[in-house]
């Protein structure tokens, strides 16, 4: 069974995430349970590199949109992910969609990995993990991979701002003009991102289906 077929069972599998604040996040990304095609996406309220705000109202779009979470601009498989969407963005882009990239890494962060860069796509900050809660792909590593991680120079604290030492899962989810979710792809494996013509095709078949090609 091939691992995007894997993924794909994983995402549509599992049942829908119910995090509260006392945020109890699962130590354990295979463990997360997030939110199942055909669901409303939730709204939520994240912060640009210049620190501004950015509310996300699924009742109040105007188009859809392609949010991708991302562990943060320490990843080297992030890094990678992020430069290989540049191969079909500016196709996403004349389908319609908005490009937005969700980092757990403050927005003073995000502000010095962008410097100097001109992309077509959006990154916003979800520093304290609230919207990853909400998708249901937030958790939490334990004190030896923290450990680890602080040994080979990556401070996730200090990178968020916060101590949840919470991650999102790699995840990219298709939401239509309406607010609801027509595709997800979540793989806790952080090694295997989805395939850019992966995500192309599942985009204009959405389009097709709901009405959004060459808005």
């Amino acid at each position: 069974m091939s691992k995007i077929l894997v993924s794909a069972l994983i995402a549509g599998g599992l049942m829908m995430a119910s995090f509260s604040d006392s945020r109890v996040m699962p130590d354990d990304p295979w463990q997360v349970r997030p939110l199942l095609t055909g669901a409303t996406a939730p709204a939520f309220t994240a912060r640009f590199p210049d620190g501004s705000s950015w509310t996300f109202n699924p009742a109040e779009l105007d188009g859809p949109v392609i949010l991708t979470f991302y562990r943060g601009s320490w990843c080297p498989y992030c890094t990678q992910h992020l430069m290989d969407y540049r191969n079909v963005e500016g196709e996403l882009i004349e389908l319609g969609y908005r490009l937005v990239f969700v980092s757990p890494d403050r927005p003073e962060v995000l502000a010095e990995g962008l410097e100097g860069e001109t992309v077509s796509y959006e990154v916003v900050s979800d520093s304290r993990l609230a919207v990853a809660e909400a998708f249901g792909v937030a958790f939490r590593l334990d004190d030896v991979t923290v450990a680890r991680y602080l040994k080979a120079g990556i401070d996730l604290n200090e990178a968020a701002g916060e101590d949840h030492q919470g991650l999102p899962v790699p995840s990219t989810w298709i939401i239509g003009e309406d607010g609801t979710i027509r595709f997800s792809y979540v793989n806790p494996d952080y090694k295997t991102r989805l395939d850019p013509t992966v995500l192309l095709a599942a985009a204009r078949s959405v389009a097709t289906a709901h009405g959004n090609e060459n808005r």
